[in-house]
Parts: C-alpha cells; structure tokens; sequence
C-alpha cells in the first residue's frame, strides 16, 4: 500500500439502474491534495461524488480509502471510516430549524463523549475559523448563501476530518465570495492537513486551488484525463478538455 494515496479509484463504473453514467475510471487522489472532478454538465461529477462518500454502491470496481474498501467493510468499519470524512453539499445543506451552532454541534454530539461545554466551545471555534464567530445563535435563513456554505464547511469540519468533500460549493455565489470560499477552502486543507476532493465547473476555482484532478466526459462516459488542471491545459491532447479549460477562448 502505497502511503501518500489517501483514495485509489480502481476500474470504477457507475450506473443508474440500466444506465450508464461513468466506466473505466482510474485515478489516485493524493494525500494533501485539492483533487478537482471537473467536466461537463452531465457527465456524471456529483454522481462520482457520492459514490465517493459510501451512498452509492458502484455497478463495478472499487474506491479504496488507505487501501481498504468502503464497500466491503463491516457496519462498524464503515462508520469508523465516516468519521474521518467531512462532506459539504450544494447551499450547505444545513438544517433550517436549527441554530448555526446546533447544526455544527450535530457530529460532535453524535460522534464523541464531550460534554454540552466542550461541545459549545468546539463549535464557536470551528464557526471562527470559517468567519462566524458571533453567528452562533442566527439560523439559516437570517444569514447570506455565502455564510451558509461557511456554516456547512464548519460542520463538515467538526471532527477534524482526514478528508474533506464539496460537492459545486462555489455555485451561486457572486465572484467575489466564490473567491473568498476558495482561499478558505486551501487554508484549512493546508491547516488541517485535509485532503480535499471537489466537484466543480468553475473554471477560476479549478486553477485557483486545484493541485490534482480527473476530466470526465459525457460523450465517451469515461475520463479522458487525469493530473493537475495546468499540466491538462499543457499537455492533454483532447479537444473536449482543452475547450473545457479556455472555455473555447
């Protein structure tokens, strides 16, 4: 076993029900990287994504995570290796009757034996480091889209997780916050020691934090490229990943 591959993607395909989605996928997300899934719109990102993160089961091959499958582990490994997983879906996915605070408390109260004052404490120092400190009492719908993607990054970074998982977390927001979302995402890997895996189109975030990633096509229904978006855009010989990253310019 290889000590620097965090996840290695094995023949991997991906189906819903009769159809395909994505096949033969290949690739190795290394510890500490910002892994970029990139592609089209329908090739199949959020859906490689989730069979990523154990709730898709995939139709063959296998996703190892240090060395060992998901798949085939036992109920309890499977919650062991959850544990070290923080997952971020797209808005933030927060629950809407509930405070900022108990959303983030949520793992912490689930998955460990702190007490209620270690917990809050816990809490205002993880909603600090996303930029919330004083928001602990507001509930979503009183705070701004950006804020509340922080307050599930937050969350997803409750238990100090291994890995880090976005799935679009830059969608919908303005260039200026999508910005600020991508150094904060690069400070806490670099300050966590996160590896972090993102589905993304935005072609600023892709070269702004993206140190590895794979192309998938829609066409083909498999990926035409892996490695870091510059060495795409420098050496991939294939049409469709070249426009993806000029945009055809």
């Amino acid at each position: 076993m290889n000590r620097d591959v965090a996840i290695d993607v094995r023949q991997l395909t991906l189906m819903y029900g009769s159809n395909l989605i994505q096949s033969d996928l290949n690739f190795q997300v290394r510890r500490g990287d910002v892994f970029v899934i990139m592609g089209g719109s329908g090739c199949g990102k959020s859906t490689l994504l989730k069979h990523m993160v154990g709730l898709y089961q995939p139709a063959a091959g296998e996703i190892l995570f240090d060395g060992h499958s998901y798949f085939t582990a036992s109920s309890a490994q499977q919650s062991a290796m959850r544990q070290r997983w923080g997952v971020t879906y797209q808005g933030g996915a927060l629950f809407s009757d509930k405070t900022l605070a108990e959303n983030v408390a949520m793992p912490l109260e689930e998955y460990t034996t702190l007490n209620r004052r270690d917990i809050a404490d816990m809490v205002r120092y993880k909603l600090a480091l996303v930029g919330l400190a004083g928001f602990e009492h507001f509930y979503p719908a009183q705070i701004s889209g950006g804020m509340c993607k922080r307050a599930g990054l937050a969350r997803a970074i409750a238990l100090d997780p291994d890995i880090l998982f976005f799935d679009e977390p830059s969608a919908g927001l303005d260039p200026l916050s999508a910005r600020r979302l991508d150094d904060l995402i690069l400070q806490l890997g670099h300050s966590t020691g996160a590896t972090v895996v993102i589905v993304t189109h935005e072609l600023a975030s892709i070269f702004a934090i993206g140190s590895n990633g794979v192309f998938l096509d829609a066409t083909t229904k498999t990926q035409l490229a892996t490695g870091s978006p510059q060495h795409m855009l420098d050496h991939c010989e294939h049409a469709r990943v070249k426009e993806f990253l000029t945009r055809g310019e």
